[in-house]
């Protein structure tokens, strides 16, 4: 088959990949705010939501994000949405991971700070998306009533977006979430003796 040959049977097929594909498209016409899960064991959870905080920033929409256990890490996302103090409200609650800090009582206290400033958030009219950065780490130790989380993210306002990330998912997240991205680590420097590195992990 000669190049000009093969180039009119790949526009012909592209043609009717592209006429199925609209065909597809003009059945999903509702918009609906999402609750978005990133989970899994592998990296790239916070990394992927603030991919969308910044898509979001760059369609004009204001975002909220509450960091439930990176507290005390000066992460290099924090430090780029300080340049956009109209469009964004970034809140650092926790102390640290729960191995850092050693005291029980003062992560579920400071969860349920985070918690209710990320209800503030959710409810208000001025955040379009609110990011709730590893929430599943809080959740999998039980510091928050998950029953009582899912509940208030079922009546969450209908436009607005909420991404929630952190391995280990509740199933009851999982089941109320309208997209839900599970992280499979495949290989992590870290197991090869590489420490998390700036730039890369904060």
């Amino acid at each position: 088959m000669s190049e000009d040959e093969l180039n009119a049977r790949h526009a012909e097929k592209m043609k009717k990949k592209k006429a199925a594909r609209d065909k597809i498209l003009a059945t999903k016409t509702i918009e609906k705010g999402l609750l978005i899960v990133h989970t899994g064991k592998g990296k790239g959870k916070s990394t992927a939501a603030f991919g969308l905080v910044f898509r979001a920033l760059g369609n004009g929409m204001k975002v909220g994000v509450v960091q439930f256990v990176k507290g005390k890490w000066e992460t290099g996302e924090r430090k780029i949405l300080e340049h956009f103090p109209d469009q964004v409200t970034m809140t650092a609650m926790g102390d640290g991971f729960t191995w850092e800090t050693q005291d029980r009582q003062r992560d579920i206290a400071a969860a349920k700070a985070a918690w209710e400033r990320a209800q503030a958030m959710i409810m208000d009219d001025e955040h379009d998306l609110v990011l709730l950065d590893e929430m599943n780490i809080v959740l999998r130790y039980d510091y928050l009533d998950i029953a009582e989380v899912v509940a208030f993210l079922k009546d969450k306002p209908a436009n607005k977006h909420v991404v929630v990330t952190g391995r280990n998912a509740k199933d009851e997240l999982i089941d109320l979430a309208d997209l839900v991205t599970e992280m499979e680590m495949i290989k992590h420097p870290f197991r090869s003796g590489v420490k998390a590195q700036k730039g890369i992990e904060f």
